[in-house]
Formats: structure tokens, sequence, C-alpha cells
């Protein structure tokens, strides 16, 4: 099992690709793990050292007691490239993880070459919904919460179909630990990154759900393309988990990002 300690943290991680590959990082949503980039590694690491791993609190990382902050997995994130030997590195990060590939571009933008912004808010401003979840997955447990976010990771149709996608994120959603859950529901909670997207300077991609409920264009990817010079925007037809609802399309986006 791929286990490194880096920044004081237990990490699980993937590294696939050629070691002489363009490093290329993802960074996945709360409540889910690495799994959920399967499609894009399987599609991309011919081109690129595909890094993915289980953000504090999730799969087989560690699970610190107590709130979570985004510097705190910024820095997991950086500790993790340098443990191993990654210098210069491209990021996509989707929902939580694109509110940690934000913070990323500005703290380490001489590191970062493009970022890719899926799914994603630099604000929530209203914290009442996240300190309820909170609240809720350490009371009643992950099970309490589970039909409500699958609700919001998938359009209708797909979770009537149930495809296999499907069973496996609930599967990994269901497995998470509460307190690494709540912790990260804390670290949501508590952002506001607003005012550091125009520090933003690598070449940055914005992936919208039109069918997004948790961050939909108006008041949270509409902010993202209009703080952040030169953004791409991409929109697809998905709900909140649009790489995992329409894998080929998200990889044909990000692929033209990374290599037009």
């Amino acid at each position: 099992m791929p286990l490194i300690h880096a920044g004081g943290l237990q990490q699980y991680y993937r590294l696939d690709g050629g070691d002489d590959n363009p490093a290329l990082l993802f960074a996945h949503s709360l409540g889910c793990d690495h799994t959920q980039w399967d499609a894009q590694a399987a599609a991309l690491e011919p081109h690129y050292r595909v890094l993915r791993y289980d953000l504090r609190g999730h799969g087989a990382s560690g699970v610190p007691a107590g709130d979570y902050t985004i510097e705190a997995l910024v820095q997991d994130a950086l500790a993790l490239a340098d443990a191993l030997g990654i210098e210069r590195f491209a990021f996509c990060g989707l929902s939580l993880g694109g509110i940690v590939a934000q913070r990323l571009a500005v703290e380490a933008r001489d590191r970062v070459t493009h970022v890719a912004l899926a799914n994603t808010s630099s604000h929530y401003p209203d914290p009442s919904p996240m300190e309820t979840r909170r609240r809720t997955v350490l009371e009643r447990g992950i099970a309490a919460v589970v039909d409500t976010v699958l609700e919001r990771f998938f359009t209708p149709e797909t979770l009537a179909a149930n495809p296999p996608a499907v069973a496996r994120v609930r599967r990994v959603l269901l497995a998470t630990n509460p307190g690494g859950y709540a912790g990260c529901c804390a670290a949501i909670r508590d952002m506001n990154q607003t005012s550091l997207l125009a520090a933003i300077r690598a070449p940055a991609l914005i992936i919208v759900g039109d069918r997004d409920r948790s961050t939909p264009w108006e008041g949270h990817g509409e902010v993202l393309a209009r703080e952040i010079a030169h953004a791409r925007v991409e929109r697809l037809p998905t709900a909140h988990l649009s790489n995992v609802e329409r894998p080929e399309l998200f990889t044909k986006a990000l692929l033209g990002f990374l290599a037009p």
C-alpha cells in the first residue's frame, strides 16, 4: 500500500505514468477518495505523471482530531509533492479539492503550472448548511447524510440508472470516517478565498455543472471566472461530480486545457 508520512500526516497516494512525464495532481471532493479520478488517471497517464491521493480525514490517509483548515489541506498537498520529489505540477481539484487548488495556486505559484477548478467555490456566504452536516455526521454517522449528498453529486437520471460509478461513490462515502468528514466540513464552513483569486497567475480552467446545485454558475463559477484573469470556462451537463457523471467530457476538457 503506497503510504507515506509527509507533513506530519500519514497520506495514501497513487502515482501512475512515466517518471519523465509532466506531473498532474488530483484532489477529490468531500466524502470521496482518490478513486474519484480513476477514469481521468487511466486516460491521462500515458501523457502525465498522475498523482492521486486521499485528503486528510478520507480514505486511507490519517484522521487528525478536530476541525481542519484549507491551509492545512494545502500544506498536506505540498508536503506530499515534496516527499515524492515533484517540484512543478499541474493541479486539478473538484469541490473541496478545487478549494485546495485555489489557495495552492496562490501560495505555491512558482510550482503550479496549470490549475483546474471543477464544481467548486471561493466562498459559501451561509455557513449553516455545512455546520449542520458537520454536526449530523458526528452525532448520527455518515449514513444520515448519504442520500442528501448523492442527490447533489448526481442528476436524478443518473441516480435512477444506478450505474457502477454511483455504487462506487456510495461505498466510498459510507466508509469515510465521520470525524474526518466533519473536520473537512469545518474547513469548508470557514473558507473565504474570493480576495485571493486575483493573485492566481497560472493558466486556469473552471469547470461548471449546469445542473450542479452545490456550486452552480450563479454565485460560484461566475465569481471564479470574473476574478481569475483569463480563466477558461467549460460547462458540462452534470450535477456536482462532473468527472464521474460524464468522465469523457471532463477528461476531454481537461486534456484540451493542459495540452491544447
